[in-house]
């Protein structure tokens, strides 16, 4: 027999899985990102919630801002999941260049400031 209760996650599991905050968690559930199953002042995370937050953490850790995120969950609530890979293949391409764009700005500022702190420690050797 399948207990339902044992496919759910508590609010407390949740934020343990995900490494988040309360106040983080909260806060998607408020801007609506996660809808969690509510009994009386418990909350319980689905595993369509798990999957959700998967993706928000994964579109967080590429760059992409939480109303990006927003955008690609609603496209797999209303058109599916392969609408949802196109614009995923779309975005991602976008994304992709931004992450380069500051790479390339990133090794800059780095060579930059190792060939100012190799002339610094020059002049006091």
């Amino acid at each position: 027999m399948n207990d339902v209760k044992t496919d759910r996650l508590s609010f407390k599991e949740m934020c343990d899985k995900f490494d988040v905050t309360p106040r983080t968690l909260r806060y998607y559930e408020y801007i609506e990102l996660l809808e969690p199953e509510k009994e009386g002042r418990t909350r319980w995370y689905t595993s369509r919630e798990v999957a959700r937050m998967t993706l928000i953490m994964r579109g967080r850790r590429f760059g992409f801002s939480l109303e990006d995120c927003r955008q690609f969950l609603l496209i797999y609530d209303e058109q599916g999941s392969e609408a949802q890979n196109q614009t995923w293949v779309r975005n991602a391409t976008e994304q992709l260049s931004v992450l380069d764009k500051q790479i390339a700005e990133l090794q800059e500022a780095r060579d930059e400031l190792k060939d100012l702190r190799d002339q610094v420690a020059r002049t006091i050797e």
